[in-house]
């Protein structure tokens, strides 16, 4: 028998699993060789990788997007148990501490009615994530239903559809929160959120609309038409999982605007209200203050900045890994 040429010693020749063999470069060979499974599959490797998995993916690797996970992770867990790293309470103030600094057991000193800024600070970052969580998911879901609705249908539903979001968008926000909330006596998060799901959605009712319409000339949903789909299996199974990714990045970015929102109507007073704690309150309370007790304005500011930066930053990762054209 005759010996093996240097060529096929290398393992350039394949099997290509129906007898036969085929000639590969010296390089894709051994490519094959270090894939689980070779070319016959059965590997984790050989699997087809879809938009979510090659996402997944580039945001593990991502440092941006791991530090601002961190920071959002450390956010929602002194929101839930706030207790975990303050032991005092945010309305237990002492007028004799009023405008005093940093003290042992209070780092960040008090604000000008004695109330400890630290505990206040820990316990406003509940207020900031309720309202930014709830209020992103009303507006996700309310304009991407209606928004992916007209996108699908288009005709008269589309065109009504589009001139009331053009009207919705004629209001400015913040002008619109002093006018509906300065009439609201409730004093929990809830008509806030009502009031940013009411004026939100036009944004992401555009985004979805135009990313169904998109998703609904691709070859995959002309052939599912063909074979017989009813339309809310098109919409269902075929256009809104490919249709939703930039609807999530939007979502992901507006939820931080969206905190920043509830402490500027705070702040105006006619958002929340004390005795309720809110970053935008403690704000508003320590503005007068601010030669005599800046540490009253700063921290509940900073822990504001950071809050907004990191969902900003979370929303611009997420971008960049959902976004095939940036790869």
């Amino acid at each position: 028998m005759p010996e093996p040429s240097s060529y096929e010693s290398r393992g350039a020749v394949a099997g290509t699993g129906m007898g036969g063999t085929m000639d590969l470069a010296a390089g894709e060979a051994a490519t094959l060789e270090r894939v689980p499974g070779g070319p016959a599959g059965g590997g984790p490797e050989s699997r087809p990788r879809s938009l979510w998995s090659d996402a997944w993916r580039d945001l593990r690797r991502n440092p941006v997007f791991l530090l601002s996970a961190l920071v959002i992770l450390f956010l929602v867990f002194i929101s839930l148990w706030p207790s975990a790293i303050t032991s005092g309470s945010p309305l237990d103030c002492d007028l004799a501490k009023a405008q005093d600094g940093s003290a042992p057991g209070h780092p960040f000193g008090f604000d000008g009615q004695g109330c400890d800024v630290y505990t206040r600070t820990v316990y406003g970052a509940r207020t900031s994530v309720t309202v930014g969580v709830c209020a992103t998911l009303g507006v996700a879901l309310l304009g991407s239903v209606l928004g992916g609705l007209a996108g699908f249908f288009g005709g008269a539903w589309d065109a009504v559809l589009s001139r009331i979001t053009d009207v919705f968008f004629a209001i400015p926000v913040v002008l619109g929160g002093l006018v509906l909330l300065s009439v609201v006596t409730s004093n929990t998060v809830w008509p806030v959120v009502g009031f940013m799901v009411l004026l939100g959605w036009p944004q992401i009712s555009r985004i979805a609309r135009g990313s169904v319409i998109t998703a609904r000339q691709n070859d995959y949903v002309q052939a599912a038409r063909a074979l017989g789909a009813s339309p809310a299996r098109l919409l269902l199974r075929h256009i809104a999982p490919n249709a939703v990714a930039p609807v999530i990045v939007v979502a992901t970015i507006a939820l931080g605007t969206y905190i920043s929102l509830e402490a500027t109507l705070s702040y105006l007073g006619v958002g929340l209200k004390p005795p309720s704690v809110s970053w935008g309150i403690d704000i508003s309370a320590a503005s007068p203050y601010i030669r005599n007790a800046p540490h009253a304005l700063l921290w509940p500011s900073g822990a504001l900045a950071l809050t907004v930066l990191a969902f900003i930053m979370l929303g611009d990762a997420v971008r960049d890994a959902l976004d095939p054209k940036l790869r």
